[in-house]
């Protein structure tokens, strides 16, 4: 604590993302294994400086935010504002009517790999200033161009990125705010601070702390969130008996068809297969295990529980989930019609992207069984990311 008195830090996750690439705002998509917002949730409430956190989200984002914090505590929701800087204004304003006295940390939910180093760095540089943020060099050449041709070069040297959390003694913020004019954009709160008459000191950051904001950003967040990589691949396969008066669903939709699929649940082999490779990768057995025929409470169930819940095991083991594609073999009926509604069916099971599902079909040829008309089969392949390696004896 500086000057023995309380940080609070303050997560801003109210914007929408639409640039992500998503439906699901960015702050509660899975990096990592965990919703995004989680990650800066956990490594503030790990922190023995930090006694305080107030999560700013938008309106009707609660639900959201409960789900994706689930079993965490010693936070605060507030609702956001129109800006980033509404949304601050009404989180110091909820410090404010806690009688709060102590420094504030101001931290982007977007940048989630936030580590202890950082906040250690941060809360130094506040002995001696008023507020202070991470900062990496710029490294890469800059230049001015137009939308076809480079123009002039720009000297880099003095020039660096910005990143979050930023630092502020209490008095500091909170005069910042209150100086600001609301007809200019505020970039962020050192920028506040600074045309306050204020000094921002910098720190170093982490590349770790990148920022989110497209949809290829979480293509490349194994990259960002650790060195090492623990890539799994896992492999399913299933097959299931064709019989007049039973329905047929296949990815999660019902198939039109003169016959469906016989089975215990709903016999949905693709997702079988597809729960069997998820369940693979991570090494947490197979269907049979979590879901035994022999018990009656599977009579009927939607295979669509089954995929989420290996998704669930999986995450709870810290890996993401990559990639699906699964294969499904039969003379008829005709998955082409079907495939890109199975792929979103798979993708909302899953809560991922649909571009990480792939959905093929495939025929024997006539031979087999599946050539004579009496069953489906389906193989699948999942992979799983987990960021850091764990090391076993």
């Amino acid at each position: 604590m500086i000057n023995d008195r309380p940080i609070a830090a303050i997560i801003v996750a109210a914007g929408t993302g639409s640039r992500s690439g998503s439906d699901v705002p960015k702050q509660y998509r899975t990096v990592s294994g965990k919703p995004m917002l989680r990650h800066s949730v956990e490594a503030f409430a790990a922190h023995p400086a930090i006694s305080r956190i107030i999560i700013v989200i938008a309106d009707r984002q609660e639900p959201l935010a409960e789900e994706a914090l689930a079993g965490l505590c010693g936070f605060d929701l507030v609702v956001g504002g129109v800006e980033r800087r509404d949304s601050v204004r009404n989180a110091l304003q909820h410090l404010e009517n806690m009688e709060f006295t102590g420094s504030i940390m101001i931290h982007d939910a977007a940048r989630p790999f936030l580590s202890a180093a950082v906040v250690d760095r941060l809360i130094a540089a506040l002995e001696e200033s008023d507020s202070a943020v991470p900062a990496l060099p710029i490294v890469d050449s800059l230049s001015r161009c137009d939308s076809h041709f480079l123009q002039e070069t720009v000297e880099r040297n003095g020039l660096y990125r910005i990143q979050t959390p930023q630092a502020f003694r209490h008095e500091v913020i909170f005069e910042a705010h209150r100086r600001w004019n609301p007809a200019e954009p505020a970039t962020d709160d050192a920028r506040m601070a600074m045309a306050a008459g204020y000094d921002v000191a910098i720190v170093e950051g982490d590349e770790r702390l990148a920022k989110f904001t497209f949809a290829d950003d979480f293509i490349r967040e194994i990259g960002q969130s650790a060195p090492m990589q623990d890539v799994r691949t896992g492999m399913g396969y299933d097959v299931h008996r064709l019989a007049a008066g039973e329905e047929l669903w296949l990815c999660g939709l019902q198939i039109a068809h003169e016959k469906g699929l016989a089975g215990h649940s709903d016999a949905d082999v693709a997702l079988h297969a597809l729960t069997d490779a998820v369940l693979g990768a991570a090494a947490l057995g197979d269907i049979g295990d979590h879901f035994p025929p022999s018990d009656a409470q599977w009579k009927g169930a939607s295979s669509d529980r089954f995929l989420a819940h290996a998704v669930q095991l999986a995450s709870a083991q810290g890996f993401a989930l990559c990639h699906l594609d699964v294969t499904i073999i039969c003379e008829a009926p005709k998955i082409g019609p079907h495939k890109q509604g199975m792929r979103a069916r798979v993708a909302e099971i899953c809560d991922i992207a649909i571009d990480r599902v792939s959905i093929k079909a495939t025929t024997t040829e006539k031979l087999g069984f599946t050539g004579r008309g009496e069953g489906i089969a389906a193989q699948a392949v999942a992979t799983l990311i987990r960021g850091q390696t764990e090391q076993t004896a």
